[in-house]
């Protein structure tokens, strides 16, 4: 799936929020997420390597967590991510065989999240991650055949500077 995510600094988590409110527009009960990434050994930021990353997802304290496997690729030319989610049922099965091909463990970042589905491919992620001092807004979208990567980006951008925001962070949570 590629896609494209716009990331931004909130200056003010309830300001956000409420204007988002005030549009009849509400976001989901908090959830948490636990990251751990892996990078292949050679590994170096910006440089179009792929990351691999198991997420223990609990979305109700009274039901089970859920794990997921991901590919995430960042192409720094197009700014387009390559992004394949894959639900999985045995993680210490799974991060063994990530280890025996030569990924290395990177980082690992906890998260307090809230989404709101903004339409077909649209989702705006509210984020208080852990030992980070502020909150963050995702909005990411499903890019399909043809879309312009530019414009898309330029809608996320001015769908943010609507909202008051404009503190656009490149870097993904575990570099900050």
């Amino acid at each position: 799936m590629k896609r494209i995510i716009v990331k931004c600094k909130l200056r003010d988590y309830e300001v956000f929020e409420q204007k988002l409110s005030d549009i009849d527009l509400d976001f989901s009960p908090i959830y948490w997420q636990h990251d751990r990434i892996y990078v292949p050994k050679n590994y170096r930021p910006r440089n179009n390597f792929p990351r691999l990353i198991m997420r223990t997802e609990m979305k109700s304290v009274d039901q089970p967590a859920k794990y997921f496997f991901i590919l995430k690729r960042h192409i720094e030319d197009s700014g387009v991510d390559i992004i394949e989610k894959t639900p999985i049922t045995d993680y210490e099965k799974l991060v063994n065989i990530i280890l025996q091909l030569g990924f290395k463990p990177m980082a690992e970042v906890s998260r307090r999240r809230q989404e709101l589905s903004m339409g077909e491919g649209t989702v705006i992620f509210l984020d208080k991650v852990d030992h980070l001092p502020d909150y963050y807004a995702k909005i990411e979208t499903d890019l399909q055949d043809g879309d312009s990567v530019q414009a898309a980006r330029e809608d996320l951008e001015k769908t943010f500077h609507t909202l008051g925001e404009s503190s656009f962070v490149e870097k993904p949570y575990f570099e900050l």
